[in-house]
């Protein structure tokens, strides 16, 4: 015999043909029509149409919509019940709807918390099947006999009897736990990195990636009390670790002490330009286990962190963003230089990204074989844009001026002698 809470599928199919179905359809009906009107509404007041974990990419796809629709079919079924309606189509929807607010909170918090990890999507899809599963056992009454069978096997654990139920109960419960707590820090990274930029971002970073950590350790300590393990089994679970960390983990652990180094410190911001073992680019993001770095021409590199501790790296934007970049242009001998000079600085400072001041200097570098060697020197600020487009524009800016001047570009010559 089932439960009132969870009706067989036979009780509910029966149900359908009673007089009240049609009227309970049609509350259920209005329910997820006012809660999608109420989702809409809030989300044209945050003034953001940006993907949260409340509503999510489009109205119906976040955790607002579920929540408010349970809330409405719980409300609205009290109501039945007091005016003596009979209720049988919301055993169905309730459990439904709680499924689908389920999922909608672990797939919308997993996706904050990783946006970038393949293996999140698997955790999703797993999480979606599981909850899918529970609901239907949950209505064909199949899930109450479950857990009674689970409830029968259980084991001596240390000083107390635990049961495969409250096992599974409590696992459940410590998912739940973390997913709140990756949810909670999700929140509030997304805050403090709001409008941030140089050491600001950095520094906040710090602060976001150490409320993560805590908010996930304490987490983790509430979900393994409500598995059922006594904490004081967590000494031993330490001294595992140190001696994980001694054998293997050295590397892991220098990682994640080096990004903390590295974000607290300070001497590598996001937004800097580096060159880190020959590749050079900007950083677009410090983990606690690595940085990465994207070049101008759109590769990225993923350098652990203890790299950037232990080996040298150049920072073009550390003290200041100016940087320094040269040219080399050949002239005939017999060129006035005296009078050259002057008119390739200018020329230069016409292009775009070039700095007026410090302004461009040419400088006599060689005496080649074949002509005069010049060096341009030019000053940029931002050379996260890159140096390539730059530097074409000074060479074609210096190109068409000896063009114009009528000053001639060497060619390499050479004298054959015939005996």
């Amino acid at each position: 015999m089932t439960t009132d809470a969870a009706p067989s599928l036979q009780e509910f199919l029966n149900a359908l043909t009673h007089p009240s179905a049609a009227l309970e359809l049609a509350v259920i009906a209005g329910c997820l029509g006012l809660a999608w009107a109420l989702v809409r509404l809030l989300r044209g007041a945050a003034a953001s149409a940006a993907p949260s974990v409340l509503f999510g990419r489009r109205l119906v796809d976040g955790l607002l919509f579920p929540v408010l629709a349970l809330g409405l079919a719980l409300a609205a079924r009290r109501a039945l019940v007091a005016a003596d309606v009979h209720v049988a189509v919301f055993k169905i929807v309730i459990p439904v709807l709680v499924a689908f607010a389920v999922i909608r909170l672990a797939v919308r918090v997993l996706e904050a918390a990783f946006p970038t990890s393949r293996v999140v999507r698997v955790i999703e899809r797993s999480i979606s099947w599981l909850v899918w599963a529970g609901m239907v056992g949950w209505v064909t009454g199949l899930l109450p006999e479950l857990l009674s069978a689970m409830e029968e096997i259980h084991w001596k654990m240390g000083g107390s009897t635990v049961s495969l139920r409250t096992l599974v109960e409590g696992t459940v419960s410590a998912g739940v736990v973390l997913i709140v707590a990756l949810w909670i820090s999700a929140a509030i990274e997304a805050r403090l990195l709001s409008g941030a930029s140089g050491e600001n971002l950095s520094l906040r970073k710090v602060v976001a990636n150490t409320v993560r950590a805590l908010l996930v350790f304490v987490g983790l300590l509430v979900g393994l009390t409500a598995v059922g393990i006594d904490l004081t089994a967590l000494s031993v679970l330490g001294g595992a670790m140190g001696v994980g960390i001694g054998l293997g983990l050295q590397k892991l652990a220098a990682n994640y002490v080096s990004g903390f180094v590295i974000l607290t410190e300070r001497s590598l911001r996001i937004g800097d330009t580096v060159r880190v073992d020959n590749f050079e680019g900007r950083i677009t993001d410090i983990a606690m286990r690595y940085t990465v770095i994207r070049s101008p021409g759109g590769r990225e590199a993923i350098v652990p962190n203890e790299m950037l501790i232990t080996q040298r790296v150049e920072n073009s934007s550390l003290a200041d963003p100016q940087v320094l970049l040269q040219t080399t242009v050949p002239v005939a001998y017999g060129t006035d230089l005296d009078a050259l000079f002057p008119q390739i600085v200018a020329a230069v400072t016409q292009v775009p990204r070039v700095m007026a001041e410090p302004a461009p200097v040419v400088h006599l570098s060689a005496f080649a074989a074949d002509g005069l060697e010049l060096t341009v020197n030019f000053w940029i600020t931002d050379l996260e844009n890159g140096a390539g487009g730059v530097r074409s524009g000074v060479n074609l800016a210096i190109l068409a001026l000896l063009s114009r001047l009528g000053v001639e570009i060497p060619y390499p010559q050479r004298v054959i002698r015939q005996a």
